[in-house]
Order: C-alpha cells, then sequence, then structure tokens
C-alpha cells in the first residue's frame, strides 16, 4: 500500500492510500494501484487503459458500463475495483474471436445495425453475451427481456432485439463457446504465469 497525492491536489493537501489491485481482465492478469474508493469502471478505463467500457448514469441505471464478472452482467460503476481481485473480468474488448475478428454478438450489431451513436453498445454487447449463454434460442420477445435493463436513446430498440435473436443464430453456426469472448485458452495460460507476467497497457 503506497500514499500518493490525490490527482489535481495542491502542494500540501492531503494524501491518499492506494493499494495494489491484480485486476484479471480479458484472461490478462494487470496489476494496478488505486484508491480504495476507485469504482471499477474507472480503474479499467484510466488504470487498465480499456476504454469500450462507457461510463453513462454513474447511478447503475443506464447500463452503459456493464462488465461481466465471472461471466454475470455487472454495473462497473457501482462496484469497487479492490473487491473484483480474483474475479475473471470481460469487457467489450474481450468480446471478440481469437483471430481479432467480431464475436457473434458484436457481427449481430453490426449486420442488423443495432447502434447508432455507439455510446451504449458495449453495454448491450456484454450484456446480450451473458443472456445467450444462458438463453441461446430466445424468442423476440425474450430477446427484448434479456435487453430490457439497457438504455439507449437513439434506436428506439428494435433493431437491437433483431440482433439479439441475430446472435442467437450466429451463436449456434459458430459453437456458443464464442459467446464467452473466446478468452478461455487466454485465461487458462494467464493463470498458469501467475504473479510472473503482467501485461502492462499500450
Amino acid at each position: 500500500m503506497t500514499t500518493e497525492p490525490t490527482p489535481g491536489s495542491t502542494a500540501g493537501a492531503t494524501t491518499e492510500e492506494r493499494h495494489e489491485v491484480r485486476l484479471r481482465v480479458n484472461g490478462t492478469p494487470h496489476t494496478v494501484r488505486v484508491p480504495a474508493r476507485r469504482l471499477l469502471s474507472d480503474a479499467l478505463r484510466h488504470d487498465v487503459g480499456l476504454t469500450g467500457t462507457h461510463v453513462g448514469c454513474e447511478h447503475g441505471v443506464c447500463g452503459a458500463c456493464t462488465v461481466l464478472l465471472d461471466g454475470q452482467p455487472v454495473r462497473s460503476c457501482l462496484m469497487l475495483a479492490v473487491s473484483a481481485v480474483d474475479q475473471d473480468i470481460t469487457t467489450v474488448e474481450g468480446l471478440t474471436a481469437p483471430d481479432g475478428s467480431l464475436g457473434p454478438v458484436q457481427q449481430a450489431f453490426k449486420e442488423c445495425h443495432g447502434l447508432q451513436c455507439g455510446f451504449c453498445t458495449p453495454g448491450f454487447l456484454t450484456t446480450v453475451t451473458a443472456g445467450l449463454r444462458d438463453n441461446p434460442q430466445p424468442t423476440e420477445a425474450e430477446a427484448r427481456e434479456m435487453v430490457a435493463g439497457n438504455l439507449c436513446r437513439c434506436t428506439g430498440y428494435q433493431n437491437i432485439a433483431k440482433a439479439v435473436c441475430r446472435a442467437a443464430e450466429l451463436g449456434l453456426e459458430t459453437g456458443l463457446e464464442t459467446l464467452a469472448g473466446a478468452r478461455s485458452s487466454t485465461s487458462e495460460i494467464a493463470g498458469a504465469r501467475g504473479s510472473t507476467s503482467d501485461e502492462e497497457p499500450s
């Protein structure tokens, strides 16, 4: 644990304790030093350098900040980074296929034009990824229910619901394991390396 000035503070101002936290994001370990009050959303964006997770309302309502924690969707703006230690975090950057191409949910949103401004899209993609693992063949009504907790001010949800059903089709075509972001092998490698390999964000 270290003590450093709070960003933006003036000389002589009180310092803030920082804790060394090891986060496993998209199968890669990252060691960051953060205040105990640092939100997971801020740690991912500012400390790990993965800016795909967006911060909207900061009250857990809009869903733009949704990430997967051990496969389950969580609002990262409501969770402290220190509480995510030893858990698998998947952000929108981790939903791609192993070769870097779009994963089935991402491809479906592209094909069905399920986004406009794109600000809310990362939260929809992670939410749908988790939803299709639980229900790989949703009806249209179930698809709408799956995304009901995420807000979009542009699309009217019509194409988002279509994208959910299309993602289900693509998942069945390519194998549902791709909906996990195809990071399992990476996670296993990172786990085997343990504390000897921390990849710094570019």
